[in-house]
């Protein structure tokens, strides 16, 4: 009985046992289970976003684990396998792929990662706004990255449900609109970037709640008002760029309270005030760029303090501002300076007497520039610790050191002995006299006029006899007028009234403007027809903030259409008569060019008010070529600018061309710019070239009256101002050309602007460097910041050359902008050698070739240009350029066969038609 029970008691014992392992085998599965489940559905949801972007086989394979072999794909494989983090950063799209991105259908996928902690995005493009469900429902979040991602549209206010969020980076996007105060709550952030977009109004005053920051980047974009003062208690800030935007008032002087600051970016904006002596507090600042705002006063000592504070500034850029005083002495003696540029200001004073040599303490500051000021007395040795120092532009006195490295120091401007490019000495004598001091004027003797009576009896003939000369020439020139005038009546009379050689439009000046209400163009074909409410509200009623500059023909505002459209709005009083006029010319170039790919996409107007006429263009992304030409880098390594590479350049310059060959060729009659410049030249998002500024042009200026200037040689001027018809020739526009493509090689801001005396100056030394000899000339004044090999140096050396042809004085002579275009599209033709005429040995620039009549009328004008006879530097005893010139040793002309230099001889680059006839 006994054992009985106990066989009992252990067989229910073995049932209990094998129910529990059961249970625990069904558990362990029921996990398992749910892990497969919960890497099934991950997988799904990248597989779907791998077909919704269009991702490549070779980086998202559909055979492989995406947790194992998929780049950019971060799992965790501790627990339950999840995607914590995505990074497509750089992918390329299939071609099916590219057809139509758009951001919402691209990222839906993404919706089901709710684990995910990182996101980058960055240069895959992702056209379209950003959905309020992507900061809804990815609320785990750490970093999102959506650079260079083509966004458009507002920045979500959903944006603030990313609780988590530590960087935040959507810069270089086109993000329009405020931005949101919710952001202010992403109390986690530590890096915020939204640069380079098109965000208006404030900084949200939130901002300052986010405790965490580290880095604050907004430059490039609208935002208006003051600098929140709270910014001053982000203490934790490293790195704050606010440049480039329109932020007025003053300095906040809190912003000295961010003792751990390493970078700060004030500039191009409308600060006023000055330097908040507060700044001192900044021991750890590198770099401080306050440049191209509205400050003034002198720059504080404070700043500077013993020369212990700020020991770790490495950049220093004051520029375009007001400011005036002395530059303290400590500015000069900073050990960890690299950058120090307060150009274009008022300071004074002299450079410190120090006795530090080269050999003693070595270059300690890379660059220093101090252009533009009032800093005098001579030179000193401190100079020697710098690699590159910009001096000119001051009243600096005296002989040049020998050591001065010459090749390193600008000295043009200042009233140095034996010196080109000096002040007068009479500019110099008064600013030394208002100072108290003496000025020696260039150690030149003092000449004096002859007291004595004969002297005296010499000038009073001398007087006459130059007198009786301009008479008679005056006379001879009367004479010969009304000789062409007489012929010019028997011509007409003889054609029975009708000129046909003249242009059968009259140039369009104020004269000739059709009466208010009466234009000669049908308005309902030009663009669509704003309400003036409309573009008010389009541009925040004209204001300030969205202001891009007064121009001569009205103010151009930026803004925004009801459908997010970014355009350029230019308001024009029309209560002057002069301004009538300029709408006018207008009109009347788009109802004839109508939308030209190489002119300013026109998209309406609002003439509705009798006193403000308003036209509306599109929104060129990168602005003209003045603000272009030069960018600030975003390499924090790098000199702080980013210029245009030379493919870039040379597509600039033939898009250029291409727009004033349409005006001047295939408009009848022909149209002329008249206001070519950099800042005139628009560049679109693919730095294609749109022309601007057409609130100027002429039609072409009458042609007997040029042929009677030919005749009697009468002067013309090569730059008249921008305003009246005396300048209405097709010749003039190939003159300003000549400049922007001569801005183009050298990277010498201004040289196309009008009325720049210093612009001019350095133009005419820089053509002495351009010759048809010698290619390595051109490296004397090439950008420095070009980098071009064998190949490119012949593509510049050609632009060269072009722009030399264009800036000839003689208008005649100039190149038609036609041959323009033929040459920049073939630039190595211009200085190759063409080898394939045959036996025979024909020259190069035989105007029966195929590209003959471009040619000479490029290299044609280089004949009986005294400035090229004079710029040469003539190699190996070279041709002098007379007609028939064979050329030195070393070159030879067997069977007519043309050396490797191009020699500037006549009967080598033959006149075309037209051109020799003012010779």
């Amino acid at each position: 009985m006994v054992d009985h029970h106990h066989r009992r008691s252990s067989f229910f014992f073995f049932l209990s046992s094998l129910l529990f392992l059961l249970l625990s085998l069904d558990c362990l599965l029921l996990v398992a289970t749910a892990k497969s489940q919960t890497r099934f559905d991950e997988r799904l949801a990248l597989l779907r976003l791998r077909s919704t972007l269009g991702l490549r086989g070779t980086d998202w394979p559909i055979k492989g684990d995406p947790c194992l072999v998929w780049r950019g794909i971060q799992c965790d494989l501790n627990g339950s396998v999840v995607v914590v983090g995505i990074n497509i950063s750089g992918f390329k799209r299939t071609r099916i792929g590219k057809r139509n991105p758009r951001f919402f259908s691209s990222l839906e996928p993404l919706a089901n990662l709710t684990s995910l902690l990182y996101f980058n995005a960055s240069g895959f493009a992702l056209p379209g706004s950003l959905p309020d469900w992507f900061a809804l429902t990815l609320t785990t979040l750490r970093v999102l990255d959506l650079t260079s991602c083509s966004l458009t549209g507002v920045v979500p206010v959903t944006l603030g449900n990313l609780t988590t969020l530590i960087t935040l980076n959507l810069s270089r996007n086109g993000l329009t609109g405020l931005v949101p105060s919710s952001l202010g709550g992403l109390s986690s952030l530590n890096e915020i970037d939204l640069s380079k977009n098109s965000l208006t109004g404030p900084l949200p005053d939130s901002f300052t709640s986010l405790l965490n920051l580290t880095s604050l980047d907004v430059s490039g974009n609208y935002l208006t008002g003051p600098i929140p003062i709270g910014v001053g208690s982000l203490s934790k800030l490293l790195y704050l760029n606010l440049s480039s935007n329109s932020f007025s008032s003053s300095i906040p002087p809190q912003l000295g309270d961010l003792v751990n600051l390493v970078d700060l970016d004030l500039s191009v904006n409308s600060l006023s005030g000055s330097v908040p002596v507060e700044f001192r507090k900044l021991t750890n600042l590198k770099s401080l760029v306050v440049s191209d705002n509205l400050l003034s006063g002198a720059l504080p000592d404070d700043l500077f303090g013993s020369g212990a504070n700020n020991s770790q500034l490495e950049s220093l850029v004051l520029r375009e501002n007001g400011f005036f005083g002395y530059l303290p002495d400590a500015c000069w003696s900073l050990p960890m300076l690299k950058n120090l540029d307060v150009a274009e200001n008022n300071f004074t004073g002299t450079l410190p007497n120090s006795t530090t040599s080269s050999g003693d303490a070595g270059v300690v500051v890379v660059v220093v520039n101090i252009s533009s000021n009032m800093f005098y007395g001579e030179l000193t040795p401190i100079l020697t610790r710098f690699s590159a120092v910009d001096l000119s532009g001051n009243y600096f006195e005296g002989q040049v050191p020998d050591y001065v490295v010459r090749a390193n120091a600008s000295v043009t401007r200042n009233c140095l002995r034996d010196e080109k490019r000096q002040k007068s000495s009479e500019d110099c004598s008064s600013f030394y006299t208002a100072k108290g001091l003496e000025f020696d004027a260039f150690g030149r003797p003092n000449i004096t006029k002859p007291s004595s009576g004969k002297a005296s009896k010499g000038i009073s003939h001398m007087t006459v006899i130059i007198l009786a000369a301009v008479g008679g020439g005056i006379g001879f020139i009367l004479i010969v007028i009304l000789v062409a005038l007489c012929i010019r009546r028997r011509r007409r009379r003889g054609s029975g009234g009708v000129n046909n050689d003249r242009p059968t439009t009259k140039p369009v000046t104020e004269a000739s403007q059709p009466p208010k209400g009466g234009q000669t163009f049908d308005l309902s074909r030009l663009g669509n027809a704003f309400a003036f409410e409309q573009l008010l509200q389009a541009t925040e009623e004209f204001g300030d903030a969205n202001l891009i500059k007064h121009g001569h023909s009205g103010s151009l505002f930026r803004g925004f259409l009801d459908n997010g459209t970014p355009v350029v709005i230019k308001k024009i009083d029309a209560k002057e008569s002069k301004n009538e006029g300029y709408i006018s010319a207008e009109l009347q170039v788009f109802s004839k060019a109508g939308q030209h790919q190489r002119l300013v996409p026109f998209l309406g107007h609002c003439l509705e008010s009798e006193s403000q006429k308003v036209l509306v263009y599109k929104y060129m992304r990168n602005g003209d070529l003045a603000s272009s030409l030069f960018r600030k880098s975003d390499n924090e390594g790098g000199d702080g600018l980013k210029s245009l590479d030379w493919i870039t350049r040379l597509k600039i310059a033939l898009g250029a061309a291409e727009g004033l060959a349409y005006l001047h060729h295939e408009c009848s009659p022909p149209l002329v710019h008249r206001d070519v410049q950099a800042s005139s030249i628009l560049l679109d998002d693919k730095f294609d070239v749109r022309l601007g500024s057409l609130s100027e042009v002429y039609a072409q200026a009458d042609v007997y009256q040029s042929r009677i200037s030919r005749l009697l040689r009468l002067p013309q001027s090569t730059e008249a101002s921008s305003s009246g018809a005396a300048n209405a020739t097709c010749s003039y526009d190939v003159y300003c050309f000549g400049k922007v493509l001569l801005e183009l090689v050298t990277g010498k801001l201004g040289i196309s602007s009008p009325d720049n005396a210093e612009a001019k100056a350095y133009m005419e030394e820089a053509l002495k460097y351009i010759s048809t000899n010698e290619k390595e000339l051109v490296t004397k004044i090439l950008d420095p910041s070009l980098l071009v090999d064998e190949d490119l140096l012949e593509e510049v050396w050609a632009m060269a050359i072009i722009a030399k042809s264009c800036l000839n004085p003689k208008p005649t002579r100039r190149p038609l902008m036609r041959h323009i275009v033929n040459a920049l599209e073939n630039p190595l033709k211009v200085v190759r050698e063409d080898n394939n005429s045959g036996s025979g040995g024909s020259s190069r620039l035989r105007t029966n070739s195929s590209r003959g009549s471009w040619n000479a009328a490029i290299f044609g004008s280089w004949r009986q240009s005294a400035s090229d006879v004079t710029g040469v530097h003539q190699a190996g005893g070279g041709g002098n350029g007379n007609s028939g010139s064979q050329g030195s040793s070393g070159r030879n002309n067997n069977n007519g066969n043309s050396s490797s230099r191009r020699r500037q001889s006549s009967e080598i680059v033959p006149e075309p038609p037209g051109y020799g006839e003012d010779v």
